[in-house]
């Protein structure tokens, strides 16, 4: 896709939704003795989620894996869509964007596995991180220059944010530069 019609798109978005395992985290868990999940998430990602928020942007998450790990994350960034446990990850989306009384084109995805490519054939801009299988990839609009879970997620947040015109404006309120 050539940088116009990536900025067209980029620029139509109102709401991302966020795949867990391998995009906002690196796919791995970490399960102890006890049988406790943990999962690491990059708080860069994080704040750019947080600061589009504050800009307008609405965020979603549809994930195959069900894990209280993923609401407490969402909690904590202000994500109030979640759809844990969805391998047919398209359903969710058809229900997000009734909801929200979205189109399509108005809607970004990032993922990074093949549960993902039914939603990114859907939306009006796609994405990946940097180590997405090699079918996604191929499948989606814009490809990611970090890996899932170091900083994925807050290039294509900043990628949507300066399409639409918004960055500035968050990048002077937090800067506190005039």
């Amino acid at each position: 896709m050539n940088s116009e019609e990536l900025q067209h798109r980029s620029a139509k978005v109102k709401m991302i939704i966020l795949d867990v395992d391998g995009v906002m985290t690196d796919g791995r868990t970490f399960i102890n003795t006890e049988g406790v999940e943990s999962k690491a998430f990059d708080l860069k990602d994080g704040f750019g989620i947080v600061m589009a928020r504050k800009a307008g942007i609405k965020f979603g998450i549809i994930t195959g894996l069900a894990s209280p790990i993923v609401l407490y994350r969402a909690e904590q960034l202000g994500i109030k869509e979640i759809h844990q446990n969805f391998v047919d990850k398209d359903i969710a989306l058809k229900e997000i964007a009734k909801k929200y009384n979205l189109d399509y084109s108005e809607i970004a995805y990032m993922g990074d596995d093949l549960y993902d490519l039914p939603v990114i054939k859907l939306v009006g801009l796609s994405a990946a991180p940097s180590d997405a299988i090699q079918e996604v990839k191929e499948a989606v609009d814009w490809i990611s220059s970090h890996k899932g879970g170091r900083g994925a997620v807050r290039e294509f947040v900043e990628l949507v944010m300066k399409a639409k015109g918004i960055w500035e404006d968050a990048f002077r309120l937090y800067s506190k530069e005039e």
